[in-house]
């Protein structure tokens, strides 16, 4: 039996090649439809909890009206930190008033509250030590009166050959020894805050006077008071009668972590705010930065001078203060509105350039102050980005698909 051959017309063979080259065409043109598919990220009603940079959305008019669009700009963002503390007066501009003597308060002038200029008498003691100041003033000033009338008299006599010119020259030491312990003992007195009016009236009346007035040392306000009559005070004996404070002026004290301290710096500028007055900002400035780190929290004391004229600040108030550690930065930024946090934690903003279709993208943020928010990464300045209701794509994002 002999072989069968197979045999080709001329036009079997290109049929067959277009055939075949169809067919490949088919499936690569199939494979790259799927490849342009998974560029474009997840579709509305995806639940992948993970953002994808290149998540777009189409939006229809009455969605479009549920957002805002504007351009990414710049912000001058200061630069600041924030910590809490408290209010209280300020140590070196009060004054505890103690007696400068021992005694009973026999009165007080000032009450707690009450405001007081420098030198106004604030309350009177009863001062052994002054009636001891105040016999010797007596005493000496009638030896001066008496040695003076002597010597008067022997200048008299010394011309009449009365008196010797030995007893002229004991009498003249004698006036001048009890001038000099008048003078002595004036100055004595004087040192108990009496004037020099007060001293010749002593010396006229012969009278003493044994109520020691003790006075303001400033002007201020009255911010302690434990001064009852009859009460035995003594120089440097807690407590003290008085406190007289510069209340214009208000201490902050807080306590900053310990990684901060390199940013801050005496002569800082601070605004304090308190619950009491929430829509008010007190303006202060950094004083002070303690030396020591406390080694249980990690944390050191700052103190803020804060300029309160009305003093409105009460000690114990709990405050908020920002201290701005250096000058502002201008950066790029978008409304806080336009961030949202997904669930990885990540930050993305919704990015369109037709205003139509709108692509998330990854963002890095950085500065946050008042509505604003600095963006380090994945903007550019004039893109458009939703500025309002960005969370509302993001949440179509995660919705489930609808047939």
């Amino acid at each position: 039996m002999g072989k069968r051959r197979l045999s080709f017309s001329k036009t079997t063979v290109p049929v067959a090649v277009g055939v075949l080259a169809f067919a490949i065409a088919t499936v690569l043109l199939k494979s790259e439809s799927g490849e342009r598919t998974s560029t474009k990220g997840p579709k509305a009603g995806s639940t992948s909890n993970s953002p994808q940079s290149e998540a777009t959305l189409e939006l229809s008019p009455s969605q479009l009206s549920a957002i805002k669009i504007e351009p990414v700009g710049t912000y001058l963002f200061p630069v600041e930190k924030e910590t809490v503390g408290n209010i209280s007066f300020a140590d070196d501009l009060s004054v505890q008033v103690f007696p400068p003597y021992q005694g009973k308060v026999l009165r007080t002038f000032a009450a707690l509250g009450d405001r007081v200029q420098k030198g106004q008498p604030l309350y009177t003691i009863h001062s052994p030590d002054l009636i001891q100041a105040e016999s010797s003033l007596i005493s000496a000033a009638a030896a001066f009166q008496l040695t003076s009338k002597e010597l008067a008299r022997a200048k008299d006599l010394v011309a009449s050959n009365g008196v010797s010119e030995r007893e002229l020259e004991q009498a003249t030491s004698d006036q001048q020894t009890a001038e000099g312990a008048l003078r002595a003992a004036r100055d004595a007195v004087r040192v108990f805050g009496k004037s020099d009016a007060e001293i010749d009236q002593l010396i006229a009346l012969r009278k003493i006077d044994p109520a020691l007035v003790v006075p303001s040392p400033i002007s201020g306000q009255i911010t302690y008071f434990n001064a009852p009559p009859g009460l035995f005070v003594q120089p440097g004996s807690l407590p003290a009668p008085y406190t007289v404070s510069n209340v214009s002026i208000k201490w902050m004290l807080a306590n900053v972590v310990e990684s901060e301290i390199p940013l801050l710096h005496v002569g800082q500028p601070v605004v304090v705010k308190v619950m009491a007055y929430p829509n008010r900002a007190f303006q202060g400035k950094v004083s002070k930065i303690y030396a020591s780190v406390d080694p249980n929290t990690h944390r050191t004391t700052i103190r803020s001078e804060i300029r309160d004229p009305k003093n409105e600040l009460r000690p114990g108030m709990l405050a908020n203060f920002v201290i701005r550690v250096q000058k502002p930065v201008e950066a790029t930024a978008i409304p806080v509105n336009g961030v949202v946090r997904e669930g990885d934690s990540t930050m993305t903003a919704w990015v369109t350039s037709d205003r139509h279709r709108f692509t998330q993208r990854i963002i890095k943020t950085g500065l946050r102050t008042d509505d604003r928010v600095q963006v380090l990464a994945g903007l550019q300045t004039g893109e458009l980005v939703v500025s309002d209701g960005a969370v509302f794509l993001s949440n179509m994002l995660q919705a489930p698909p609808t047939d």
